[in-house]
């Protein structure tokens, strides 16, 4: 077998043969074969490129003072939304860096805080045994393009609660510890902290039986690691949480 092979050379050259060294090779070789068992590549890119094209999202620009639900504190001049869930906007007052651009004089900012975090995660399934990873192609005010490849779940802290008043996410019950799921992956992460304030997710990849049949709404798609590494060639395709959770692998 290849993996055998890879070994043997590993092994003749020194390297320590542990669990986490076995596991890496077949990461590796998972993510250098074209070998989906369900979708090839090339409908990949076609169905995403319909999904962007079928969406009808419309994002408008507005005022901060048209937006429902959302307030200005008078006296801080903070943006918070009325379940106090979700995040808060708040102003930062940045000091002594030297090892800045700016120098010792420092700035200030607006960032975004008070966000307990959320979940990241990803769905793993083995399809006549090569791993495939469930992800959806998204619609998100801010994306370029409107929809981006995104992981299975992606909720905040306030969407697991339903503070918006809406329905629990799809598949979140996967990512539940209380449900004793396969965890490959889970760790908090932080976001950028150039733009959130003490901001962290915890991405996770779990891994479901091969026998258990999902009930796939049809912006979902099952892709595999060398799929999703050929997809990040292309502009505006693969999202950076799904990019920061396979960095793991």
């Amino acid at each position: 077998m290849i993996i055998d092979e890879i070994k043997g050379i590993l092994e003749k050259n020194g390297y320590n043969l542990n669990l986490d060294t076995n596991e890496r090779i077949k990461t590796m070789l998972e993510s250098i074969r074209d070998d989906n068992q369900i979708n090839k590549l090339d409908y990949i890119i076609e169905w995403f490129n319909k999904k962007r094209e079928e969406s009808d999202m419309v994002v408008e620009e507005i005022g901060i003072k048209d937006l429902e639900k959302w307030n200005i504190n008078e006296k801080t001049g903070n943006i918070f939304h009325d379940s106090k869930g979700f995040f808060e906007i708040i102003g930062v007052k940045v000091s002594n860096t030297l090892d800045r651009e700016v120098g010792k004089k420092g700035w200030t900012q607006p960032m975004i805080a008070k966000n307990p975090g959320g979940i990241l995660g990803i769905l793993m399934k083995k399809i006549n045994g090569v791993p495939h990873y469930l992800l959806q192609a998204k619609a998100e005010p801010g994306n370029i393009g409107k929809l981006q490849l995104s992981p299975t779940l992606q909720a905040t802290t306030s969407n697991l609660l339903k503070a918006h008043g809406g329905k629990l996410p799809l598949f979140a019950e996967y990512f539940d510890k209380s449900n004793s799921p396969k965890i490959i992956y889970a760790k908090w992460q932080s976001e950028d902290g150039g733009r959130f304030h003490l901001k962290s997710n915890y991405n996770m990849i779990v891994e479901i039986e091969k026998n258990k049949e999902l009930d796939i709404p049809d912006y979902f798609i099952w892709i595999t690691l060398y799929q999703i590494k050929q997809l990040l060639k292309i502009e505006n395709f693969v999202g950076p949480h799904v990019r920061g959770i396979i960095s793991y692998l």
